[in-house]
């Protein structure tokens, strides 16, 4: 697990949101005040979630622990051209 922490050092202060988007198959995503996989919190982001942190929860540690291949919404690939996998957009100010 990590921290996004490479922003400038007033955008952190300030606690400036990341915002990722989720778009694909799904991933199990770890959250927690350490880096120890064992004591975080888990949830499944499904294809179209939006995750926010910031403010006090801006610096927590988090990562993808599993991809669930084959999840995505089958719209997705026959539909919009998608290529089977996993894409996360993800967006914060520098």
């Amino acid at each position: 697990m990590h921290q996004d922490k490479d922003e400038s050092s007033p955008s952190l202060k300030a606690g400036l949101p990341v915002v990722s988007f989720s778009i694909g198959d799904s991933a199990d995503f770890l959250f927690g005040s350490t880096r120890d996989p064992d004591t975080a919190t888990n949830i499944k982001l499904e294809s179209g979630d939006v995750l926010i942190f910031g403010g006090p929860s801006r610096m927590v540690y988090h990562g993808v622990s599993k991809i669930h291949t084959g999840s995505a919404p089958q719209a997705l690939l026959t539909k919009c051209g998608l290529r089977p996998g996993r894409l996360n957009l993800t967006f914060r100010q520098m």
